[in-house]
């Protein structure tokens, strides 16, 4: 029977100790007997500094970052197969660029001339040779350190050494320099940044600079002066709780974001396993809107299908990306009910109607709420299912708990109903799929790897069937049961009710007659998503093996 979406815990991933010493040093150097919370420092309005002129972050980067994975255990190896894994899986192609490696990559003292040196144990290729690595895949290379005398885990920190570890950084093939905040000397981040910044530049490579100041000092009223990304929030961690802590924080700062600069509410959790399918994916899109950089913090050569679903969804990557550089701003927040709105090149918008409440709910707005031009019909692209509706102006959604619906709206009248497409799962990235090329009544209905084959070939009509073989096979729950279990199978159509599906905007279908899911049995393991593995019905859990797509 199918699995229900259940919280995984990794045993092997290293205590997220970082945030807490990340604040008490900052409280230690500043003086301060608690930090202030970055929302409350919005009650001084400050004016929005100019972007950083190094042509660099035009959109918000994209990359993978080894912290929240590896911590203190990242190696040279890991790095590399990082690489190999973001061009191999197509990540690459979507717009991921950036290897970053954060803290305890370097040995615990500089050497006689001052330098720092990379750990020849994790690294014995050095960071240069890590670097040439990266760049014969065609990426970038990140590195971490810190505005202090010590890194944040305890490694020699780059306060006083500014321009001889920019030079190394350079001199090493470095592309992006992530820029802490521990252990400080009492003087401003803004001060200590700006001497990196300045140093950077006259090292004459081109090096992204991302600041880590965790929200204080209000750095993104000048961050955009000094780095082409900054940290609005205090570290993230993989739960529902500190992505809505982050997101309330962030969400209000987009008149400060833009190309060149972007408020930066941490790497992303998704595919960590401390959240749910669909936690995972209000996040990404959330983000998404929020024109975040998209750093993913995952162990990613070992993602899950449904992971890359979320990381590879380029329609929503399109959305962090688009070039108009516009931070998503809210419409309305009533209640825990969220709704944002993003103006796209072209004139589009794009709207997340985002539930933070536990339980389902309806969350509606118009067109004209979220800065679309008048006009007598409107398309909705449901960025996750990839299924177009079309409205005279309503946009609503039954989201479900923590769950997110995205859309990209544009004026004209455009629908999927009568259009033909194969239908993906996003927990195996697999079609839909008739047994065999077989067209006889009561043939299984399973998934298998997509291959473009009429028996995969789905049309979408009027009545809610979903007809293979040009419309002469429909989709049909076996013997017209309503039970969570009852096989889904190919029959004659009918027009009768176990033959009417729902594509919903959470990018569940649902049965009419039964209000069930259409379900890839056996959950979300890799025993339930191998060629061959069957579909059926069964209760609606938000699992990714009820998510589809059209292709």
């Amino acid at each position: 029977m199918p699995i229900s979406v259940r919280r995984l815990v990794r045993t092997s991933r290293p205590p997220r100790t970082r945030a807490r010493s990340r604040l008490l040093a900052a409280a230690t150097a500043l003086g301060l007997a608690a930090v202030t919370a970055p929302a409350l420092v919005l009650l001084a309005p400050a004016q929005q500094a100019e972007a950083l002129p190094n042509g660099l972050a035009t959109t918000p980067p994209m990359g993978w970052n080894d912290w929240n994975s590896f911590g203190c255990n990242v190696t040279e190896q890991k790095v590399k197969s990082v690489a190999d894994y973001i061009v191999s899986s197509g990540l690459a192609a979507a717009g991921y660029a950036y290897v970053d490696i954060d803290d305890c990559w370097m040995a615990g003292s500089r050497d006689s001339g001052g330098h720092l040196v990379p750990d020849p144990a994790k690294f014995p290729d050095g960071i240069s040779g890590t670097a040439a690595y990266v760049h014969g895949k065609g990426l970038k290379l990140g590195i971490y350190e810190s505005a202090g005398t010590k890194t944040c885990a305890g490694y020699p920190g780059s306060l006083g050494h500014e321009q001889t570890d920019a030079d190394s950084f350079a001199s090493w093939g470095v592309d992006l320099l992530k820029y802490d905040n521990c252990n400080g000397d009492g003087s401003s981040p803004q001060s200590r940044d700006t001497t990196m910044r300045d140093a950077l530049a006259r090292t004459g490579r081109s090096i992204l600079f991302s600041l880590c100041e965790w929200g204080q000092d209000s750095v993104w009223t000048w961050g955009a002066g000094v780095g082409n990304m900054w940290r609005t929030t205090g570290d993230i961690n993989d739960s529902f709780g500190s992505l809505l802590s982050n997101f309330h924080t962030n969400v209000q700062l987009a008149k400060y974001a833009g190309p060149g600069g972007w408020n930066d509410p941490d790497m992303l959790e998704v595919g960590n396993g401390g959240m749910s399918f669909t936690e995972d994916r209000s996040e990404f899109g959330l983000w998404a809107e929020m024109a975040a950089p998209l750093i993913a913090g995952n162990d990613l050569p070992n993602s899950s299908p449904a992971t890359l679903s979320l990381l590879g969804n380029r329609d929503v990557i399109a959305v962090d990306q688009d070039p108009l550089g516009k931070q998503g701003t809210q419409v309305s927040a009533s209640g825990g009910l969220d709704v944002l709105t993003k103006p796209l090149t072209g004139g589009a918008a794009a709207v997340v109607l985002f539930n933070e409440n536990s339980g389902p709910a309806t969350i509606s707005t118009t067109a004209a709420a979220a800065g679309l031009p008048a006009a007598s019909s409107y398309t909705l692209d449901n960025l996750w299912s990839h299924v177009k509706t079309t409205t005279g102006g309503a946009i609503s959604a039954t989201v479900p708990g923590h769950g997110s619906v995205m859309y990209r709206v544009s004026a004209g009248s455009t629908t999927s109903t009568g259009t033909t497409h194969p239908l993906v799962g996003a927990s195996s990235n697999r079609c839909l799929d008739a047994y065999d090329n077989q067209t006889a009544p009561g043939t299984a209905i399973e998934i298998w790897d997509c291959n473009g084959g009429a028996n995969q070939q789905v049309t979408l009509t009027a009545a809610g069937e979903l007809r293979l073989y040009g419309g002469t096979q429909c989709l049909d729950a076996t013997g017209g049961a309503t039970s969570a279990g009852t096989p889904v199978e190919l029959w004659t159509c009918n027009g009768g009710a176990n033959q009417q599906w729902r594509a919903n905007p959470d990018g569940t279908i649902t049965g009419a007659q039964s209000g069930l899911c259409l379900d890839v049995t056996g959950g979300n393991t890799a025993a339930g998503n191998v060629n061959g593995t069957k579909l059926e019905l069964w209760s609606c859990n938000g699992g990714a093996n009820q998510q589809w797509r059209l292709g």
